[in-house]
């Protein structure tokens, strides 16, 4: 199993957090992004100050440390490169006030709009590699 490299941390019980996921999976064709669950063994050996333990808060941990909220979601995009780095980047333009309130908004809401994780589908043996405990 590889660890290198970038990790998304996310709540792994939301629905809306396993489709987003999904669609990381799918575009991410280099394979830069790793994945694991805020309430996994990866993100508690992650020993570093002030780390968010809310299941609302997206965390991506990378060489430039660790990014939350609407920084990871745009970090991300900015890994997986070509066109969604593009997005990401220009996202990045967006005052920080601005983008996480929308994020809070949609955090908040996440489980009544999108539900729990009820039902995955079954990883192919790439993604397998990239999906951390």
């Amino acid at each position: 199993m590889r660890t290198e490299g970038p990790i998304l941390f996310y709540d792994g019980e939301c629905g809306l957090c396993d489709r987003s996921v999904r669609w990381l999976l799918d575009r991410d064709t280099r394979q830069v992004l790793r994945f694991a669950p805020l309430q996994g063994e990866t993100y508690a050996a992650i020993a570093v100050v002030d780390k968010p333990n809310a299941l609302g808060t997206v965390v991506l941990h990378d060489e430039m440390g660790l990014h939350v909220r609407s920084n990871a979601v745009l970090h991300s995009l900015k890994h997986i490169g070509g066109f969604w780095g593009v997005c990401g980047t220009v996202g990045l333009v967006v005052p920080r006030v601005l983008r996480d309130s929308v994020y809070n908004f949609v955090a908040q809401r996440r489980l009544a709009w999108f539900g729990g994780k009820d039902a995955c589908r079954i990883p192919s043996r790439s993604d397998r590699e990239r999906l951390l405990p």
